[in-house]
């Protein structure tokens, strides 16, 4: 099985219709050594190759998933769009919320740092990771647009922007792509973002597609999150509406019976029915969970499962509240 390709705007690269994305390597909810895995980033990325899975996502944020990524791709970097993100800074203390800069200097020595981990001599996809609320967005995306002309960049992308932000920068240097939440229970992005894209001609690359794993019918309770799971302290998580939030993932999983699908497959192919240049980065440390996410690009769901699946809401906020610019993110104007 080979999947379609999409291509990333309307000038952007060609991607296989589902991504990869490698913040799993990150541990990024607490998960400890005991949460097994069926794959090695390379035996991940490799088979991610086969399938045609060829957008594969890091960040400077995650761990040592830039190292991994780029240790994987030795010999092959020529067969993937790589796509890596900058701006999120650690706190002074582990406690302490996290620093976001999009500073022109931070972003020329971010990206020298991510080259050097990736072993490679350009990133294909260059995203600021949230958007710094004490610089001009035309600052931020005017250093990242030298990385394009010196050959270190070849396209550009925003995460969790403001669609004000998304056009300010549009304006500046051409996005190709914007990464935002986006799944059957996060649909916030339609309001605005989305239409700002089509408008513009940006792709839209979800992250979190499967709800943070929800929507892959693997979780029945909230007990069955491991005591040190970030997703415990989620709103949509949270015990009092676990049970309310399965309900959405009740239709799913019925639609998926009846397509001899999984329902992760059904939850994605619900994303990539949105529009042609929607590509989605679901995660994951198991090799067959990404051979399943990649078959998700083979499902064709009708009018009427469509209209059951947008029908669907999700009780809690999406994210713990944060202070600071962590989602639709806004600057301040160039002075």
């Amino acid at each position: 099985m080979t999947i379609p390709q999409r291509r990333l705007g309307a000038n952007g690269p060609l991607v296989g219709a589902v991504g990869y994305g490698a913040m799993g390597f990150a541990r990024p909810y607490g998960q400890s050594a005991d949460h097994t895995t069926d794959g090695s980033a390379d035996a991940l990325i490799g088979r991610a190759l086969d399938l045609g899975v060829t957008l594969i996502d890091t960040a400077d944020r995650y761990g040592d998933s830039e190292d991994n990524v780029g240790a994987a791709l030795k010999g092959r970097r020529d067969q993937v769009v790589l796509a890596t993100k900058f701006g999120i800074v650690r706190g002074a203390s582990p406690d302490s919320a996290p620093v976001i800069n999009g500073r022109p200097e931070y972003v020329r020595e971010r990206i020298e740092e991510s080259l050097r981990r990736l072993g490679t001599d350009h990133v294909d996809l260059y995203y600021q990771h949230r958007v710094d609320p004490d610089t001009p967005i035309e600052e931020t995306v005017g250093a990242m647009a030298e990385l394009v002309t010196e050959g270190k960049v070849r396209y550009l992308g925003l995460s969790e922007a403001a669609p004000d932000t998304i056009r300010r920068a549009h304006a500046v240097h051409p996005i190709t792509a914007v990464q935002t939440e986006w799944s059957l229970w996060s649909r916030d992005i339609e309001d605005e973002v989305a239409p700002l894209c089509r408008e513009l001609g940006i792709g839209v690359v979800p992250y979190s597609p499967l709800g943070r794993g929800m929507l892959t019918g693997q979780l029945k309770s909230f007990d069955d999150l491991p005591e040190n799971d970030y997703r415990r302290s989620m709103p949509r998580f949270a015990r009092e509406v676990f049970e309310a939030n399965l309900a959405a993932v009740e239709t799913v999983t019925d639609i998926a019976a009846a397509h001899g699908a999984a329902p992760g497959q059904v939850a994605l192919a619900w994303l990539l029915a949105q529009a042609p240049d929607v590509v989605p980065i679901p995660g994951t440390l198991h090799v067959s969970r990404l051979e399943e996410n990649a078959g998700a690009a083979a499902v064709e769901l009708t009018g009427d499962d469509l209209k059951r699946l947008d029908a669907l809401t999700a009780v809690g906020e999406r994210e713990t509240v944060l202070d600071q610019n962590w989602s639709y993110g806004v600057t301040p104007p160039l002075r």
